[in-house]
């Protein structure tokens, strides 16, 4: 009997669209998906997962691969604007998880993430802490891990999606492309930062609201410029589809 495929996680800068990516993991149905396990871990302290609570990252971590290896393979998706040091500090971690990544062009995340927290800080835009788990990664597994770009999700999304899924063996599937609009329970805690989403049907490109951008705020100029390196060195890395 083979061992099961190890659980998936999406590693992802704030407002990479990586709900947009989660939505279709969701669409699948074959998955156990986890929208942002450790960040609601840390900011309520406890997190219900497989009808268990859990009040720390290693928990966590030990029901994800129970769930993975007894019921079906889970897919994490979680974001870089907290800090996760005894997760990272967990070897399990690099040896039974692929651990995947998302970014997008920090001139537009940035914009998008000031929108909706005008009072974030330097590192919750989350680039920087985005770059630090990816070259722990790297080097405890001694390969470079599977980066996608959330604007080459939207400009090519069955590309993308397929290119990631052979990647990380998945099968591809079409159908999981489009969905029913509405909010899910995965994100109901966080649902205001996902309206877009929950409003769609599938992915699309949509012309960007007028919100203060790089441009036309200092702030997030210099806020730009101190992540724009951190997207740089992870942006060589990322797939094509």
């Amino acid at each position: 009997m083979s061992a099961a495929p190890k659980p998936i996680v999406l590693w992802a800068v704030p407002r990479s669209r990586s709900t947009a990516f989660l939505r279709i993991m969701l669409e699948r149905g074959d998955l156990e998906v986890l929208h942002e396990p450790f960040s609601y871990l840390q900011a309520d302290g406890h997190f219900e997962v497989a009808g268990r609570r859990v009040t720390s990252a290693v928990e966590l971590l030990d029901v994800i691969l129970e769930v993975n290896a007894k019921e079906r393979r889970v897919f994490v998706k979680e974001t870089s604007d907290y800090t996760y040091t005894p997760l990272l500090e967990d070897g399990r971690l690099y040896s039974d998880i692929v651990n995947t990544f998302m970014i997008r062009e920090p001139r537009a995340a940035i914009s998008s993430h000031y929108a909706m927290n005008p009072n974030a800080t330097l590192d919750e835009y989350g680039f920087e802490y985005l770059h630090v788990i990816f070259e722990t990664v790297r080097s405890a597994i001694g390969e470079v891990p599977l980066v996608i770009d959330g604007d080459d999700l939207v400009s090519d999304p069955e590309a993308t999606v397929r290119a990631y899924c052979e990647r990380v063996g998945l099968e591809f599937k079409a159908e999981a492309m489009s969905w029913d609009p509405g909010q899910r329970t995965n994100w109901r805690r966080t649902d205001r930062w996902h309206a877009e989403v929950a409003e769609s049907s599938g992915l699309e490109a949509k012309a960007s609201q007028r919100r203060e951008t790089p441009d036309t705020n200092a702030h997030l100029r210099r806020v730009a410029e101190h992540h724009q390196p951190f997207y740089d060195a992870l942006a060589r890395h990322r797939l094509a589809g």
